[in-house]
């Protein structure tokens, strides 16, 4: 089993898209460490933000690379100190961006290291969002640009309030000092980022090729719909591969077979979804597992491995439904 710090749960707008019965997946399981996905109640004020003052980074000091980091010295401020230790040169984070990164966090006071994902090897998929992650990371890496390394020393109010974190060894009075380095951002404009693959089969549906954040097209053709999964490069991007028990995070369009007509969007909604491939219909998990991240893949998926005679009640999906989908696979965990 993976070792993750995502706290995962099928998110509302993917309702359509959950596999039943699938008790047995691991993915929605808390870690045994603390990390930023694991807020207080936020209720606190924006923060005053300051730069320092913040302990040194004696080892590790290049991006991406796990740093060490010095026991703070003297005092903390009592406000959100933050700081770019190395400048990147890509997209602005914003608040209620997803974004993935590696960090690493420790006490203050006594350099305890409570959590870090470069151990992991895997970075953080997150949602800069009032109750997904501490406010310390929302207000922090706001307006802070991808590629850059972000020192950031989060006082209880903006961290894990008075409780603090028991099971990490962090008291309610403990300021927490992270390193983070900002791999990518995400918001309702992003788009697959590839090489157009070309459609030649008429005997399936023709997704349009926009990466301008919008809904792309399908055309459904009228002919009978294939019997087994169809899972076909759109634009190929040049990312890893996703894993069968990755979690990405997807823009998607679904319409029906038989009538073209669109049941399920994360366009309509204009936000991002992120979900464990555990969690999804057998279609989805197996049509995305073996695409690279970066990419828009066309999903055809028969009955038996979406809903069969049992569709979502309300989704506007008939018994024995073939769906098609268009997937831009943003990131993936």
């Amino acid at each position: 089993m993976r070792r993750r710090s995502l706290l995962i749960a099928v998110p509302a707008g993917l309702a359509t898209l959950a596999a039943c019965g699938d008790e047995g997946s691991d993915s929605g399981k808390a870690s045994d460490t603390a990390s930023p996905t694991d807020p207080a109640a936020s209720a606190a004020p924006s923060p005053k933000i300051v730069d320092g003052p913040l302990p040194a980074i004696t080892a590790g000091t290049k991006f991406g690379e796990k740093p060490t980091v010095a026991k703070g010295t003297g005092e903390p401020s009592k406000d959100l100190a933050v700081r770019t230790v190395i400048a990147g040169g890509g997209r602005t984070v914003a608040e209620n961006d997803y974004i993935v990164a590696n960090y690493l966090g420790q006490i203050w006071a006594t350099a305890k290291v409570f959590d870090n994902s470069y151990d992991r090897k895997t970075p953080l998929l997150i949602q800069l969002s009032q109750g997904s992650i501490i406010d310390g990371w929302r207000y922090g890496l706001s307006g802070r640009k991808t590629g850059s390394r972000v020192e950031m020393a989060v006082p209880p109010t903006w961290g894990y309030g008075e409780q603090g974190n028991a099971q990490a060894g962090i008291k309610g009075t403990d300021t927490l000092v992270f390193v983070i380095d900002i791999e990518g951002t995400y918001n309702a404009s992003s788009s697959a980022q590839g090489t157009d693959v070309p459609q030649d089969d008429a005997a399936l549906p023709e997704v349009g090729t926009n990466t301008d954040g919008k809904a792309p097209s399908i055309e459904v053709p009228k002919t009978d719909a294939p019997t087994g999964l169809v899972a076909e490069y759109v634009i190929e991007g040049d990312g890893p591969e996703v894993a069968a028990d990755s979690t990405v995070l997807v823009q998607y369009k679904g319409v029906l077979w038989d009538t073209g007509k669109e049941f399920d969007s994360s366009y309509s909604r204009k936000a991002l979804t992120s979900f464990s491939l555990q969690q999804v219909v057998k279609g989805w998990a197996q049509g995305l597992t073996g695409k690279k991240v970066g990419s828009r893949v066309l999903i055809v998926i028969p009955p038996e491995l979406g809903y069969g005679d049992n569709p979502p009640q309300g989704s506007g999906i008939e018994k024995d439904s073939t769906l098609v989908f268009s997937v831009d696979i943003l990131a993936a965990m």
